[in-house]
Parts: structure tokens; C-alpha cells; sequence
């Protein structure tokens, strides 16, 4: 993915964790907001409850993979935040395909609020 489609900032995060939708698998939840940008763009949480850095790392690898080929299922204009649960520690890469080939065809019918892209502060 290229840089501009990362999520890097705390407050990119935060701001999709208090806003957007939350669509729930087994192996992830996929927290969705509208961007209000020709394209979409992408983050991915691995808690250490998951396991040790080796496992996170293998896990966000495999998650990054899996999104990267299905980002052209994505409507453009979306932020999305990928957040592993317990599971995905044993599940193989097709699994965590299989998972987002459940979550994605959700974010056409879900109704994504816009964020402000304003610079001020929250008033």
C-alpha cells in the first residue's frame, strides 16, 4: 500500500474508533469512517493480547496482505481500521481472507458518516 493509503496517527485512529461503524467477524472487527478523500485508507491493530511480537507482527503481515487485495472491494472515501481478535493468532492467511471477504461487501451497505476534514479543535 502507498503511503497516503496508511493510517499512521493516534488521532486518525481515535477519531475512527469514536465515529465510525463496527462490523464484527470472529477473527476481526472492521471499524469503518468516511474520509472525504478521493480514495481510501488503511490501519491495523494488533493488541498484545494476541501473543508476543513475533505472533502480532506475522498476524498484522498477513492482515496487510489479505486487505491489500481486496482494497479494489473498498468504495473510495473510506478510513478503515482492521482490529484482530484472539482467534486470528491460529488462523492461516486464507481464513483472514475469508474474514474480510465477510466484512467487506457489509461497507456498501452501510451508511458511513463523513468526518469534518476541519483543522480547528472540537468545540
Amino acid at each position: 500500500m502507498h503511503k497516503r493509503e496508511r493510517l499512521a496517527q493516534g488521532r486518525q485512529f481515535g477519531q475512527i474508533f469514536q465515529k465510525g461503524q463496527s462490523f464484527v467477524h470472529p477473527l476481526l472487527v472492521l471499524r469503518a469512517l468516511g474520509n472525504g478523500l478521493p480514495y481510501s485508507r488503511f490501519g491495523f491493530v494488533v493488541g498484545g493480547r494476541i501473543g508476543k511480537a513475533v505472533l502480532r507482527n506475522r498476524v498484522k503481515r498477513r492482515m496487510r496482505e489479505a486487505m491489500r487485495l481486496r482494497a479494489t472491494q473498498v468504495p473510495p472515501g473510506l478510513d478503515i481500521v482492521l482490529v484482530a481478535r484472539m482467534p486470528i493468532a491460529k488462523a492461516s492467511y486464507w481464513r483472514i481472507g475469508e474474514a474480510l471477504d465477510c466484512l467487506l461487501p457489509r461497507l456498501g451497505r452501510a451508511n458511513t458518516a463523513k468526518t469534518d476534514q476541519g483543522g480547528g479543535s472540537p468545540g
